[in-house]
């Protein structure tokens, strides 16, 4: 099973909501949906759905065009990030409702509807009713809902962004279990770029109604095709530095200055957009060939385990991620390694012209 999307657009009261979207999905993949909220994730999901029909375009499933058809006519579930279960039904009976409306009676029911909840790890809650429920054992039962009428596409909407960090793990990495072993087209959308490196497959990173990349999560992340795609898949976004090449260095700014390394000498002289990721850039030099610089913290954002530090040297601004807690005012003066080896290297058009040899792995 195939689902291919042609050049699909949708508008509403003059404003874009999805334009001139081109994707194929396949049967047994996992894909991910990158993009800032009212970047048209939730809209082309609509329309895969038949939830919403497009201005125009076509939508195809194994080649028939099925861009008519309403939601009733194709064969889809979808996971909302609200938990949407009904509340007068036990668990068990939420699970069994799309069996039901598909008129499945007796043993195969019951079958389907223990197998689903326990791949769930539900099985010992079919008796209860949603209320009774923890956040996560109601998305769990949403779900299993979704998952038990073997739909050949299932589409998940920002489904744990209302649960906390460890549950939100614990079903990422269920997730990924459960569609190695099914031959459905799944699709998930997220804004987090973390989430769509952790649940791997292939990745489509849309801004503004329109598709910037797609392609296998570990290329997109890899080489971003344009300035654009590399701060969407960054968290913090990409520190973009301009700077410019002559005479074999490379300058950023007044005095700031270093020789192009053996990585980065085969560009042309001109002026760039030099890109470096927050988790690259440090306090700690990491190799020989990296630049120092005196900055100034602006902003220090203690988050959990991690540092978000802000700092500013003459007209460069960078955001520095750092491992530990790192209580620093604004106005403290610290030494930030740049690694040289770890830069990417954009054009005035801001297309990508080099990408750092040193990745240092796909969370690098």
């Amino acid at each position: 099973m195939s689902l291919q999307l042609e050049k699909l657009s949708r508008a509403v009261d003059g404003v874009d909501y999805i334009r001139d979207a081109s994707l194929t999905f396949e049967a047994g993949s996992f894909n991910v949906l990158l993009g800032r909220t009212l970047a048209g994730k939730t809209s082309l999901m609509r329309l895969m759905a038949g939830l919403d029909q497009p201005d125009c375009g076509r939508i195809l499933y194994n080649g028939t065009d099925v861009t008519g058809q309403g939601v009733r006519k194709r064969n889809v579930s979808m996971v909302y990030q609200q938990f949407i279960n009904y509340p007068n039904l036990t668990v068990y009976e939420n699970i069994a409702s799309p069996l039901r409306l598909a008129r499945m009676k007796g043993a195969e029911l019951d079958r389907r509807v223990r197998e689903t909840a326990a791949m769930l790890h539900i099985d010992n809650l079919l008796s209860r009713y949603p209320l009774e429920l923890s956040g996560g054992q109601q998305q769990r039962t949403a779900m299993a809902r979704a998952l038990v009428k073997d739909a050949t596409l299932i589409l998940f909407d920002e489904p744990l962004v209302n649960l906390d960090y460890k549950l939100r793990e614990e079903l990422r990495s269920e997730l990924r279990q459960l569609f190695r072993e099914r031959q459905c087209i799944a699709v998930y959308a997220t804004t987090e770029a973390n989430e769509a490196l952790a649940l791997g497959g292939t990745t489509t990173l849309l801004h503004e109604a329109r598709v910037v990349q797609t392609g296998p999560v570990a290329e997109v992340y890899r080489r971003p095709v344009n300035t654009l795609a590399a701060e969407l898949f960054s968290e913090p976004p990409m520190n973009l530095l301009p700077g410019r090449v002559q005479e074999r260095r490379v300058s950023f700014g007044q005095g700031v200055h270093h020789d192009l390394t053996r990585d980065l000498e085969g560009l042309a002289e001109g002026e760039y957009l030099f890109g470096v990721r927050p988790s690259h850039a440090s306090l700690v030099r990491s190799g020989d060939d990296d630049l120092a610089l005196d900055m100034d913290v602006t902003l220090a954002e203690i988050s959990g385990s991690e540092t978000f530090l802000h700092v500013r040297h003459q007209t460069l601004d960078m955001v520095v991620q750092e491992l530990g807690i790192h209580v620093l005012d604004p106005g403290n003066r610290v030494q930030v390694y740049l690694p040289m080896n770890r830069l990417f290297v954009f054009d005035q058009q801001q297309l990508l012209v080099h990408t750092p040899a040193d990745m240092g792995g796909i969370h690098g």
